[in-house]
């Protein structure tokens, strides 16, 4: 049984679970406060600052993934379009760019109402989703800032989903 199964079956508190996680994963984190974390995420390309919050009002479990995209201002206009882009296809989440503090976003809310509380699975699901997209979309961002491509050309550089094993 992997260890995320064997998490506490009682229900807790979604960002003490998520620091369980985190642990059992070795991942860099600081408890922010009762109701965040803030993790670092390696990927591929490069480290991810993902943070997770629990908004009780909104019964909602917020996760921010980001990482430090400091875009020359005259390619601003490409990389808003190419997100445009990618976010038709992205099925959950969406990306935003933080022009003022230079960050590439990806933004995912799940929703428990009435007292749920998320399952170690969904949130395994929600860091991997996060991680991967921001990985599939890394080096078509690159692409859209460091040349001369149009958005419509620097999405096709983005690592297609596998399907099936080699």
């Amino acid at each position: 049984m992997a260890y995320i199964d064997t998490l506490l079956e009682d229900e807790q508190h979604p960002i003490d679970l998520i620091e369980s996680i985190a642990e059992n994963q070795d991942w860099e984190f600081d408890r922010v406060g009762e109701d965040q974390i803030a993790m670092a995420v390696e990927g591929a390309w490069r480290t991810y600052s993902i943070t997770v919050a629990w908004c009780e009002f909104d019964q909602t479990l917020r996760l921010i993934a980001t990482y430090d995209l400091d875009a020359p201002k005259d390619r601003n206009g490409a990389v808003y379009e190419l997100l445009n882009l990618v976010n038709d296809q992205c099925w959950a989440g969406a990306f935003t760019y933080w022009e003022s503090q230079g960050l590439m976003t990806y933004r995912y809310g799940l929703v428990l109402p009435d007292g749920q509380f998320p399952t170690p699975c969904q949130i395994d699901t929600m860091i991997t989703v996060a991680v991967r997209a921001a990985e599939r979309y890394y080096p078509a961002v690159q692409m859209a800032i460091w040349s001369d491509s149009t958005p419509e050309e620097s999405l096709q550089v983005a690592i297609a989903e596998s399907y099936g094993r080699a």
